[in-house]
């Protein structure tokens, strides 16, 4: 009794430590058990709320603890919906988000208002209240999305840029009613709304990108940088209420902002999705679960009617928005079924409206009683209406997130049996595999999580082996595996002893039949002409793979620009695809805009390749190499400059690369490099061409492979 007494096992739980253990036994549970049912796991926890709390068991109540986490799992789910959304796509899109936005809000709008006025018989301002909740919508499907690898889907990208047009608008509405309720709205009103929304997008959009490079590029403890975006979450999010607009439209636009700066392939973006989908996010559902009363559901039949009318008129009116989007840009059925699952769901702004609405006294009745804006009624409908239309979206998103990525991953099994993608690290300096590491997450499609190599050579004839040695190589490589994991990678580690370094990589190289190698360089470490020149014949001359050396003086996500120098004729080598694919990826996997140098044939087929391609890049002709230092002048201090060389004597070799090393050292120091060697013809000893093993190219002369490679290396999305 003494225990039981300590416990304090009275209905609703007081004590914290026993409601946090019943909450994240829920988390635990709720998703295994339900999805044995194939329930989604989003459902599964609102519907697990609704067991626990107030209006169920009472096992919880639903209190400022509750709440608190709850928003900050609403506020991650906008974040990370403006964090993830790739951002080229969405600039291009932005006509279809447009459209997308206004159907989604007028058509529930028009909808509304009449079933509002004529069906429920309810005044104006409470019928345009109404109306507005069905227009805004909550991205609750956004996690199955996430898991299921699709949420840079176009139509994802539409439904998240259309959400942030109509749950802005919806919320405006709200906030004009609300002040023509208590006598408000004049024109210092609309003057002072325009004006605090039109600083709050200014700080966000241009101040928080500025804030967030400086932080990053000066703060590498992992911890500190989450923190650090935790910040900028709820900054955003305080911004936006004083301005006048919910705190979801500044969450959504600080993940915007920082977009750049966190690519998906990072450890930091890792770090935010895992904590997010483990705590913050279910936190958020299972306090939506724990607002839906079953009682007013069989109590009162004035609720069972307005519910009713309000989840019909709510899901019919955003199916035909989803319609009219897939007729009026093509998309397919599963594509339609995204759209809908996503902008279904009723929430965060719907039960800002509700409450806002139903705690507005616009008069009394004859006995005292106060008349609001939205009546109880309302109020219990939208609880109702919340819970049917988040089941509907969950099912429904699920099954199109589905069916899109079992079609993505076939083709991914077709492409990596066509191109496998193989990618070495020699481990050799502590102090920069990091970089490095980060650096192969970006060159490399993102949803291949495998096929990264990490290689330490033990040269048994030197006179500096011993066992210490060993075991400290040993220690760098598990290290290196720890950083890969931070990145949600799978690292094979590779420990070899042999006779010299160069022999060891060769021979790697063959056995596990990789495409790309990338060495490291640290900043501290001059480019000379020397090292170049030990490296060709060391390396280079003996592995035609497309091989990067890179010296990292800055963290490659706050790079502002990637300054791509590419030499004439560059477009006749064996290996030019397959540099410029990796190359590519570095504009797909993190935003950041690629300048290109080049003569106007090879540029020419560059920009064939973005049209269809499209990544935030831009083309700059220059017919002459000698001409090296007019392109290099244009390179600022956050730019990457990624030059493509050649080996002597080869068709893309010029005699300015000599002086490459010159250029580096006493001008761009403080730059990060990225040197690139492409395979080239002639210089392996091999006799067989296999396009499937970049490995082992013969010299031919004929450049009809380069159409081949571009269909297989290059993804559509």
């Amino acid at each position: 009794m003494t225990l039981l007494a300590v416990l304090d096992l009275t209905l609703p739980l007081t004590n914290p430590v026993l409601k946090f253990f019943v909450i994240l036994t829920v988390i635990l549970s709720a998703p295994l058990i339900l999805n044995k049912f194939r329930i989604p796991h989003i459902l599964g926890l609102i519907i697990a709320g609704a067991i626990i709390g107030p209006n169920g068991i009472n096992l919880l109540l639903r209190d400022s603890s509750i709440i608190l986490s709850g928003t900050a799992g609403l506020l991650y789910i906008m974040f990370l919906a403006g964090l993830e959304i790739d951002l080229n796509e969405f600039r291009k899109n932005s006509g279809k988000s447009m459209v997308f936005g206004m159907y989604t809000f007028l058509i529930p709008m028009t909808l509304g208002i009449l079933a509002g006025y004529f069906i429920l018989k309810m005044s104006m301002p409470a019928a345009i209240l109404l109306a507005s909740m069905f227009a805004s919508h909550t991205l609750i499907a956004y996690p199955i999305l996430g898991k299921l690898g699709v949420t840079r889907n176009r139509a994802v990208n539409i439904t998240v840029g259309g959400t942030m047009i109509t749950d802005t608008l919806a919320l405006l509405v709200l906030a004009v009613i609300v002040g023509m309720s208590a006598g408000e709205v004049n024109s210092s009103f609309w003057i002072r709304l325009a004006l605090s929304i039109t600083a709050f997008g200014l700080v966000v959009m241009f101040l928080f990108p500025i804030l967030g490079r400086w932080f990053l590029k000066r703060v590498d403890d992992s911890i500190s940088q989450y923190i650090f975006v935790l910040v900028m979450v709820f900054l955003g999010a305080v911004l936006a209420e004083a301005a006048g607009i919910e705190a979801i439209i500044g969450a959504f636009l600080a993940g915007l902002a920082l977009n750049r700066l966190i690519p998906s392939t990072s450890p930091l973006m890792n770090r935010i999705e895992f904590v997010g989908n483990a705590v913050f996010i279910p936190f958020f559902l299972i306090g939506v679960g724990m607002l839906v009363d079953y009682r007013a559901f069989f109590n009162d039949w004035e609720t069972i009617m307005v519910a009713t009318v309000m989840t019909v008129v709510a899901t019919l009116s955003k199916f035909a928005a989803a319609w009219l989007t897939q007729k009026s840009f093509r998309y397919s059925v599963d594509e339609r079924r995204l759209i809908f699952g996503l902008s279904n769901a009723q929430a965060a702004a719907t039960l800002a409206a509700v409450l806002v609405g139903h705690g507005v006294i616009i008069g009394q009745t004859d006995t005292g009683e106060p008349i609001r804006l939205l009546s109880d009624a309302i109020l219990n409908g939208t609880i109702v209406m919340i819970l049917i239309t988040c089941t509907i979206a969950t099912f429904v998103a699920q099954k199109g997130a589905l069916n899109i990525s079992i079609a993505e991953t076939m083709d991914k099994e077709d492409e990596s049996a066509d191109t496998p993608e193989r990618i070495l690290i020699p481990v050799s300096n502590p102090l920069t595999f990091e970089e490095l590491i980060n650096l192969s997450s970006i060159l490399k499609n993102r949803q291949n999580k495998s096929g990264l190599y990490a290689l330490s050579i033990i040269d048994m004839e030197s006179a500096d082996y011993s066992i210490e040695q060993d075991n400290k190589i040993r220690r760098m490589l598990e290290k290196a595996a720890t950083i890969a994991s931070a990145n949600d990678l799978r690292l094979n580690i590779i420990k070899r002893y042999d006779i010299s370094v160069e022999n060891g990589i060769r021979a790697v190289i063959k056995e596990q039949q990789i495409s790309d190698m990338i060495l490291g360089l640290h900043e501290k470490k001059a480019i000379s002409e020397s090292f170049l020149g030990r490296l060709t014949e060391g390396i280079l001359h003996r592995n035609n793979i497309t091989t990067f050396v890179y010296k990292p003086v800055q963290p490659i996500a706050t790079i502002k620009r990637h300054m791509v120098m590419i030499p004439p004729d560059a477009e006749r080598e064996i290996g030019f695809t397959f540099w410029l694919s990796r190359i590519w990826n570095i504009g797909r996997n993190t935003g950041t805009k690629m300048v290109f140098w080049g003569n106007d044939s090879t540029l020419d087929i560059v920009r064939k390749i973005h049209a269809n391609y499209p990544i935030d890049a831009e083309f700059r002709i220059t017919e002459d190499w000698e001409d090296f230092h007019r392109m290099v002048s244009d390179v600022k201090p956050d730019d990457n400059l990624i030059i493509v060389m050649s080996r002597k004597n080869k068709i893309s070799y010029h005699k300015t690369m000599e002086k490459i090393p010159d250029y580096l050292n006493n001008k761009l120091s403080k730059n990060s490099v990225l040197l690139v060697y492409p395979m080239q013809l002639g210089i392996s000893d091999y006799s067989l061409i296999d396009i499937n093993n970049p490995s082992m190219i013969e010299p031919v002369e004929r450049l009809d492979v380069l159409g081949k490679n571009i269909s297989k290396l290059f993804n559509r999305k």
